[in-house]
């Protein structure tokens, strides 16, 4: 993109415009609590960061346009954003106040459950590549097909050989989107036990947040140090340079998500989705529309 555009559109002045290198994950890092309340690359306090966050919103909403129109013009590429974390971390506030602000007909949106008969019938990217967003979109994943490794190597769901086979296809399948003219940009939500223990307890006591509480997480959380084990494992057999992660501290929901909207942002710059030239003779056409008055 070139540098006026840059300055239209406020990437330069992002409040962390350096995401990608301050969340990038370092192969061989510990996976514990003592950094999920950290804030990199931004300085400020809760109001400075919501107030970053909207002023960040023109510039992904002109960005994401910018790429469906191309789509138009014959411009195949798109995002492809994963969205990985242990429950209550705020991949639905991600989703909210994120990916929320742009127009909604360039989004793609699934949340991966556990799998139906029909998907365990087959190959474990199979109901991925079904969901693999169209020309010109953005996808987001809640959850994705790393829960094929995480929530198998914990609660042993597949045979330990199998599921370090799959992180090798993993990234075999990673690379092909890649190639094909998406980019990928894999978050983990790296939340803390105890915030987590807050927020299922605040679940608990509101009647309405009765609705996103799951007797489920509770089970989950008894495994809480093998799922960090697991994400440790993950993430350090399947950050590529063509699909790194991107590790962002949870602790505080504003941090979380300015952090995401500013690797959001700058995927989309990366592109530099262009808008399409006119099918039709302009001139023609204004003088056709003055002509009926």
């Amino acid at each position: 993109m070139a540098q006026k555009d840059k300055q239209d559109l406020g990437i330069e002045g992002q409040a962390l415009p350096d995401a990608a290198a301050a969340l990038a994950w370092v192969p061989g890092s510990p996976m514990d609590d003592s950094t999920t309340a950290d804030k990199p690359g931004f300085d400020g306090d809760k109001a400075a960061g919501e107030a970053a966050l909207a002023a960040g919103t023109s510039a992904l909403d002109e960005l994401q346009e910018r790429l469906f129109a191309a789509s138009k013009g014959g411009d195949t590429r798109n995002v492809l954003l994963v969205l990985q974390a242990m429950d209550t971390a705020g991949k639905g506030g991600i989703v909210r106040h994120v990916v929320g602000s742009v127009d909604p007909q360039g989004v793609e949106l699934t949340a991966f459950k556990a799998p139906s008969e029909e998907e365990r019938a087959h190959d474990f990217l199979w109901r991925i590549r079904k969901a693999l967003p169209g020309p010109g979109k953005i996808g987001v994943f809640d959850r994705s097909h790393y829960e094929d490794v995480l929530v198998h190597r914990v609660r042993g769901l597949s045979p330990l050989e199998e599921v370090e086979k799959r992180y090798g296809q993993i990234i075999d399948f990673e690379r092909e989107l890649v190639a094909a003219g998406t980019v990928i940009v894999k978050v983990f939500l790296h939340l803390s036990r105890a915030e987590q223990g807050k927020r299922l307890a605040e679940r608990l006591d509101r009647p309405d947040k009765y609705w996103k509480y799951n007797p489920g997480d509770v089970d989950a959380r008894a495994y809480w140090d093998d799922y960090q084990e697991a994400y440790r494992i993950a993430l350090d057999k399947t950050h590529t340079d063509e699909a790194p992660w991107f590790v962002v501290p949870a602790d505080r929901k504003w941090y979380a998500r300015l952090a995401v909207q500013s690797l959001l942002t700058q995927a989309l710059a990366k592109i530099d989705p262009q808008w399409p030239a006119a099918d039709f003779d302009v001139a023609h056409e204004q003088k056709r529309l003055a002509e009926l008055g």
